[in-house]
């Protein structure tokens, strides 16, 4: 089993280098609180908040995953060069269409990076009306 990652708080890290290590390989779900059960619902994940990920032949973002729990709702994949190419650095970001249904969602989101594994969020619950 590979070693996966998780977003730690950066304001509590001292060192600057630190701060966007962390900060550039972490997804982070953007989405309303609610979602309507059986209509298309938006879910954003984008790969830093502060800091853009290098975009090189051997260092990029190579896909992104959406979890309700368990389950794999959506998957996204990357090539080098996609953000830019070498030299560049940019934000990965996907937005998936999913359906929910249930009442509620827990929504994960994983990103693979070439040079430094997996990395995983926190769980983003979502509420789900049935009307």
């Amino acid at each position: 089993m590979p070693t996966i990652n998780r977003y730690v708080d950066i304001s509590s890290v001292d060192k600057e280098t630190r701060k966007d290590y962390i900060d550039r390989h972490s997804p982070f779900i953007e989405c309303a609180p609610q979602a309507k059960a059986g209509e298309k619902f938006p879910v954003t994940v984008r790969m830093g908040k502060e800091y853009s990920h290098p975009d090189d032949a051997d260092h990029y973002i190579k896909s992104i995953q959406l979890y309700d729990g368990p389950t794999l709702l959506a998957e996204a994949g990357f090539l080098s060069g996609t953000m830019g190419g070498t030299g560049k650095k940019a934000q990965a970001e996907v937005t998936f269409n999913v359906v929910p249904s249930g009442s509620r969602m827990r929504l994960t989101a994983l990103s693979y990076c070439t040079k430094h594994g997996l990395w995983e969020c926190d769980v983003t619950e979502v509420a789900v009306s049935q009307e």
